[in-house]
């Protein structure tokens, strides 16, 4: 059963997010039971193989937030408006909200940072129905003006800039807040100080709930070690040596066997010669 937002947002244990991309990640996320799935722009990294999230559209997004809708139905689904959509003004916001909403199936969108036109933004879809959580912290669309992936909030400017955008967040509407890449301390007073959930990520276990890429929970990229998470398996290394055990069987011809093969009968066969 899927989870309203006051459900959400007044949940006894810590909520559990993972991202998702197509069909059977969206299927394996609700088989396991998460509360919220983020169709993130983080596919242009872990997906699609760009260098950042800046040239996912809005087209990727609804196409591989399709797919995870029809792979979890039942669960409550979040969906990233990616760079450029909600950047120009309300109008474009909503546009592109809108058409998130009605041709994927979403339950709410996702947008970063908290400046004065995107709490415009934020006011303006929350006021017409649609929900929004919002992003503070580390903005990864953004992130080459924020001087690249590093954590933020470390000094008094940037800790405080980061509360009272999350605060001016839910002022403006918004259901809940991520928490990227900040002091654990910082993401405690922020929790604390907001009545809407927080959910972190590389953000410490104070917050209200917690979102990993799949990709990185799964290790489905050898090597590929973040502090931020925590590899719950070794997908790649799994995948990477049954490729090549096919690949072994099929040049010494162990593969296919009988068991894999079709027959027909010898009539048949002696009919052809």
């Amino acid at each position: 059963m899927k989870r309203s937002i006051p459900e959400l947002q007044h949940s006894e244990s810590p909520l559990v997010m993972v991202t998702a991309y197509d069909y059977p990640g969206g299927k394996h996320a609700q088989a396991a039971g998460v509360d919220l799935i983020l169709v993130g722009d983080s596919l242009g990294n872990v997906v699609l193989g760009y260098d950042s999230t800046a040239p996912v559209t809005l087209g990727d997004m609804i196409h591989h937030a399709r797919a995870v809708r029809r792979g979890a139905p039942d669960t409550f689904m979040v969906v990233d408006l990616p760079f450029g959509t909600y950047h120009t003004g309300t109008q474009d916001a909503m546009r592109a909200a809108v058409k998130v909403i009605q041709e994927t199936g979403a339950d709410a969108v996702k947008m970063e940072g908290a400046t004065t036109e995107i709490l415009q933004v934020v006011d303006n879809l929350t006021r017409n129905g649609i929900p929004v959580m919002g992003h503070v912290g580390l903005m990864p669309q953004t992130a080459t003006a924020q001087g690249g992936l590093r954590v933020q909030g470390k000094d008094d400017d940037t800790a405080r800039r980061t509360l009272e955008g999350a605060v001016a967040l839910e002022v403006a509407g918004a259901f809940a807040v991520v928490l990227e890449a900040i002091p654990a301390r910082l993401a405690k007073l922020i929790s604390d100080r907001l009545s809407i959930p927080t959910i972190g990520i590389g953000a410490g276990v104070n917050c209200d709930g917690q979102v990993l890429v799949t990709h990185d929970l799964l290790g489905v990229y050898e090597g590929e070690d973040k502090k931020i998470a925590r590899r719950y398996a070794e997908i790649g290394k799994l995948s990477r040596e049954a490729i090549e055990q096919y690949a072994a069987d099929v040049r010494a011809r162990a593969f296919p066997t009988r068991e894999n093969s079709f027959v027909m009968k010898d009539d048949v066969l002696d009919k052809l010669y």
